[in-house]
C-alpha cells in the first residue's frame, strides 16, 4: 500500500530503493576507480581465450566496477557497525550501479565539482578516519595503499565520484514541486487503517538577551583584523591565518574557505560585502552578528566566487555579562507577574531577530514549522524543557555557541500535542513533506529509467544472474 511504500517495509519496490537511495546517496564512500571509455573489459592471452580483466564485473559510461569494490562495500558496512547478515553481493553491486550513473550522468550533464570542494570533503573525512582509525598510516594500510601520496590520489577520485552523484540527485529532487491539491489528493490516497500515527511533539518559545560589547573590545578585533590584513597582503597566507585565529569552526579548518552564488544562504552583510570585491581583493573589517569578518576573494567564475574570511568575535566583559542576566530575570519576573505576555515581552525586548516577530516561537530547522518531535528533541533543547510544566518559564540559561559567543535565554513550553493518527489540518506540514518525497521517489525512478536506456551499461559474468531492482540488464 502507499503508506508501507514510504515506511520502506517493501525491499523489492523499485520506489522503496530509491527513497533509500534519496536519504543515503552520501553514506559510504566506496572503493571505486574511473577509467577511459577507450579501455576493453576483456583481453587476449596466448590461448586468444577472452578473459575478464583482474575481476571487472560491471561498466556504466566511463566508470568500472570491480569485484573488489563489492568486496570493500561490504568492509565498510561492517566497519560501521552495522550488519551484512542480509545483504547480498547483487544488492550491493546494485547500489553501486546507481553511483555510476549519477555520476556519469553528472558530467554529462555539466556539473560542477570543483577540486577545492573535494580537498575539503577530503580534509574533513581524513580526520574522522584518523580519530577512528589512530593514524594515517593505519588509514593507508587499511585502504592496502603503498604510501600517503597514493591513497589521496586513490581517495579524491572516489570523493570527487561521490559529490558528482550527490549534486546529480539533489538536481533531480530540487526540480520536484508539489501543490496543495496533490497534497490532498496524496492523503485521501491513504487508508484509513494505514495513516501514519505521530509521535508526541511540543511547541517552544524564547526569549533571548545578548550581552552588549563594548566599544573598546570591538576596536580591539577591527585593529587585529587590519593588522591580518596588512600582513597577507605583505605575503603572509591567509589560510594559514584562517586556521590559526579565526573563530567560525564551519570554515577554520579550511582556512576559512567557502564557495557561494547570490543564492546562497548566507548572512545578508556578507554576501554584500563578498559581491562587492574584485578577484583578489581584501575587504575591510565588517561586522555581522557573528562578529567581526575579512574576506578575501580567490576566484570569480560567472556567478559564483570562491573566498576565505576570517571571523574574529569581541569579547564580553564579566559586567556586560551581569547586565545581561539582570535584564532577563526582569523580563522573566513582569512575565510571571503578568505584566505582560510572554510574547509581547519577545516582540518588543527580545534580542533574537529569527524569532522576535513571532513572539519567540522556535522554528525547527528540520521541519520549518514550530513542532518539535519529543523523540527526535535535540540534546540541549531536551535538557532545557524536559522539567517545565505547561507555562511555565525557565530560569535564566547561559548558551554558548561554537565560536563562543555567550547569551541568555529564558524558555516555556506553549503547546503540547499528544501522539495521534495523521490529521490532514493539523499535519498539513507532515503530510506535505510526505507526499512530496513520494513525487520525488517516482521521479527519481523515473530518471532512472530513461537514463539506463541511454548510457552504455554492461554487466559481466555470473552477476548478469542477479535480479535488479531496476533494469541494469536491459531486458
Amino acid at each position: 500500500m502507499l503508506l508501507n511504500t514510504i515506511q520502506m517495509k517493501s525491499t523489492n519496490n523499485k520506489v522503496t530503493l530509491a527513497f533509500f537511495i534519496l536519504l543515503f546517496t552520501s553514506s559510504i564512500a566506496f572503493a571505486q576507480e574511473v577509467i577511459k571509455e577507450k579501455v576493453e573489459t576483456v583481453k587476449t592471452t596466448t590461448t586468444t581465450k577472452k578473459q575478464k580483466i583482474d575481476g571487472v564485473v560491471a561498466k556504466v559510461g566511463d566508470y568500472i566496477i570491480l569485484d573488489s569494490d563489492i568486496d570493500k562495500s561490504f568492509l565498510e558496512i561492517s566497519s560501521q557497525g552495522n550488519s551484512i547478515k542480509d545483504i547480498t553481493r547483487c544488492q550491493i553491486l546494485g547500489k553501486l550501479l546507481e553511483d555510476k550513473l549519477y555520476a556519469h550522468q553528472a558530467i554529462q550533464d555539466s556539473l560542477k565539482v570543483t577540486d577545492s570542494e573535494v580537498k575539503s570533503m577530503m580534509e574533513d573525512q581524513l580526520s574522522h578516519m584518523i580519530e577512528q582509525i589512530g593514524s594515517m598510516d593505519k588509514v593507508v594500510k587499511y585502504y592496502k595503499k603503498n604510501s600517503e601520496e597514493e591513497f589521496k590520489s586513490y581517495y579524491f577520485d572516489i570523493l570527487k565520484e561521490q559529490k558528482l552523484a550527490q549534486e546529480m540527485t539533489k538536481k533531480i529532487v530540487d526540480a520536484v514541486e508539489i501543490t496543495p491539491e496533490e497534497v490532498r489528493n496524496f492523503f485521501k490516497s491513504i487508508p484509513a487503517a494505514d495513516l501514519p500515527v505521530f509521535g508526541a511533539e511540543m511547541e517552544v518559545a524564547q526569549i533571548v538577551v545578548t550581552p552588549k560589547v563594548s566599544e573598546v573590545e570591538k576596536q580591539k578585533v577591527i585593529d587585529k583584523l587590519n593588522e591580518f590584513k596588512k600582513e597577507i597582503q605583505a605575503g603572509s597566507s591567509f589560510a594559514t591565518k584562517a586556521v590559526l585565529y579565526s573563530q567560525d569552526p564551519g570554515s577554520r579548518a579550511t582556512g576559512g574557505f567557502y564557495k557561494m552564488n547570490r543564492k546562497t544562504p548566507f548572512v545578508k552583510e556578507f554576501k554584500d560585502v563578498a559581491f562587492s570585491l574584485a578577484e583578489g581583493e581584501i575587504s575591510a573589517p565588517f561586522e555581522t552578528d557573528f562578529g567581526f569578518h575579512i574576506i578575501y576573494v580567490e576566484k570569480i567564475k560567472g556567478q559564483d566566487i570562491e573566498l576565505r574570511h576570517i571571523l574574529l568575535t569581541p569579547a564580553i566583559t564579566e559586567d556586560a555579562l551581569k547586565e545581561a542576566k539582570e535584564k532577563i530575570t526582569l523580563i522573566r519576573k513582569r512575565i510571571i507577574d503578568k505584566e505582560i505576555t510572554f510574547a509581547d515581552a519577545a516582540r518588543t525586548m527580545s534580542d533574537e531577530k529569527e524569532t522576535r516577530a513571532n513572539g519567540g516561537t522556535l522554528i525547527n530547522p528540520k521541519t520549518q514549522d514550530t513542532r518539535f518531535e519529543l523523540t527526535k528533541l535535540d540534546p540541549s533543547l531536551n535538557a532545557q524543557v524536559s522539567n517545565l510544566k505547561d507555562k511555565d518559564i525557565s530560569l535564566p540559561l547561559m548558551d554558548e555557541d561554537q565560536s563562543g559567543k555567550k547569551k541568555f535565554k529564558i524558555i516555556t513550553v506553549t503547546n503540547r500535542i499528544e501522539e495521534h493518527t495523521a490529521d490532514y489540518a493539523k499535519d498539513y506540514t507532515k503530510i506535505k513533506e510526505l507526499a512530496l518525497k513520494e513525487k520525488q521517489i517516482k521521479a527519481i525512478g523515473k530518471w532512472f529509467d530513461d537514463k539506463i536506456k541511454d548510457t552504455y551499461i554492461k554487466i559481466i559474468g555470473e552477476y548478469r544472474d542477479c535480479i535488479f531492482t531496476n533494469n541494469w540488464l536491459k531486458k
